[in-house]
């Protein structure tokens, strides 16, 4: 049965939506600031010539709870409602994060990755449940204006990492216990939990459409083009997502200043940018905003894996920020515009694919720094025998020796999306 949308609170519900993912980011960019402190407390004194590699593999498992979840619950949002949906974030935030701080209370040295591990699948369950919400939820809303609404909600994503990384940078300063810096997590997810009590929330797009659950899932083999778009989104995330987890470890001693500020200060630029996504979109087209901002993208993974100052630094942030700014809500307004039949089904599944290629690209990143960093040291035992000066310079190799791979693929984006709007503009004429 269609419902009448004007009888909901459409402000409330975005401002729910926007806390819930505000909360999202916050989690992600306080994990990001202190994976560091993670990595030497926990992990370097079990194995510390792997280290690099097994702090990205349990960072990148909050992208694997985060895939889980939207793959799985995506088609059943209409049927378990959007509430608790939210609501069951917030508690797996709670539960993730408590893992992550008393690893060391709960369980021994030798199993202490573990904790990490299932801490930060926690967080990522908790993240996937808050997408598969909220996206579906703003395109019910307001089913004409998708692109810009999408971006608007989203600019809560880099607001959310704008302060986690100024606290992660504050309690790093004044000395604060990594630990300590996780509690804002927990007071942003009982803000919107406390938001929700009392609110009533729609159903998806595709219920006032009339289409069947059975109808929402053959829309993905009736229009075999949305896979096209499913392939090009491992690309676009790894693309944003996978550098924005990476950064601070990367290039914090190579470019002079935290990495994390860094991630601060791109998060700025996109929280301002995206909510200039309407227009440009409707002067460019979504295809032609994503060509854009794939050039952008791949010209700034390149100028941050040669950075060597904080100038050269901040230059090429402003290229990939610019460029990933509207990359992940325009690819979700493209499928929403194009396959609304299938409803949260296929937004759940272009997140899915998402957090799936972080998930597998991340742990890469760290092997490929741990390789090059261990070449030019010979071994980790020898670390002594180097002054600041010579590790620095391994620690710039190794950076530049992963970020150069990461710009492989916005390069294949940049050809992708060309031929997309090349097409469209020729069948227009």
């Amino acid at each position: 049965m269609k419902q009448d949308t004007h009888k909901y609170d459409h402000s409330r519900l975005f401002l729910i939506a926007s806390l819930a993912l505000f909360t999202a980011a916050l989690s992600v960019a306080l994990r990001a600031a202190v994976a560091g402190d993670i990595k030497a407390e926990y992990l370097d004194p079990v194995n510390i010539a792997n280290a690099g590699e097994l702090i990205a593999q349990a960072l990148a498992m909050s992208f694997l709870g985060f895939s889980i979840v939207l793959f799985g619950l995506s088609p059943f949002l209409d049927s378990i409602g959007m509430k608790p949906m939210l609501i069951g974030a917030a508690l797996l935030f709670i539960v993730g994060n408590v893992l992550i701080v008393a690893a060391d209370i709960i369980t021994s040295a030798e199993n202490i990755y573990w904790a990490i591990w299932l801490g930060m699948l926690f967080n990522g369950l908790a993240w996937g449940a808050i997408e598969a919400t909220i996206n579906p939820m703003t395109t019910s809303l307001y089913p004409k204006d998708k692109t810009h609404r999408l971006n608007v909600l989203h600019a809560w994503w880099p607001a959310g990492l704008i302060l986690g990384g100024l606290l992660g940078v504050g309690a790093g300063a004044i000395d604060i216990n990594w630990k300590l810096t996780l509690i804002p997590i927990l007071v942003s997810t009982l803000a919107f939990v406390w938001l929700c009590i009392g609110t009533r929330f729609p159903k998806t797009e595709r219920f006032n459409l009339g289409v069947s659950t059975p109808d929402m899932f053959k829309e993905t083999f009736r229009k075999p083009s949305f896979f096209v778009w499913f392939g090009a989104m491992f690309l676009t995330a790894t693309t944003e997502l996978a550098p924005g987890q990476w950064v601070d470890i990367a290039l914090t001693n190579t470019v002079g200043m935290r990495g994390i500020l860094l991630l601060v200060y791109v998060s700025g630029l996109m929280f301002v940018i995206r909510h200039f996504a309407g227009p440009l979109s409707r002067w460019l087209s979504d295809v032609g905003l994503l060509f854009i901002s794939s050039m952008l993208a791949a010209i700034g993974l390149y100028m941050l894996s040669i950075a060597d100052s904080p100038f050269s630094g901040l230059l090429a942030a402003t290229f990939w920020g610019a460029g990933v700014a509207f990359m992940w809500p325009t690819m979700l307004a493209a499928v929403a515009q194009r396959y609304p039949n299938g409803g949260a089904w296929l937004i759940g599944l272009m997140g899915a694919a998402g957090a799936l290629s972080v998930y597998f690209v991340l742990p890469i990143l760290g092997k490929i720094y741990d390789e090059a960093r261990n070449s030019a040291l010979n071994s980790a035992e020898n670390t002594n025998s180097f002054s600041t000066a010579e590790l620095l310079h391994v620690d710039a190799l190794a950076a530049a020796a992963s970020f150069q791979k990461i710009a492989i693929f916005p390069v294949i984006l940049f050809v992708l999306f060309g031929g997309i709007w090349l097409l469209k503009l020729q069948k227009s004429h």
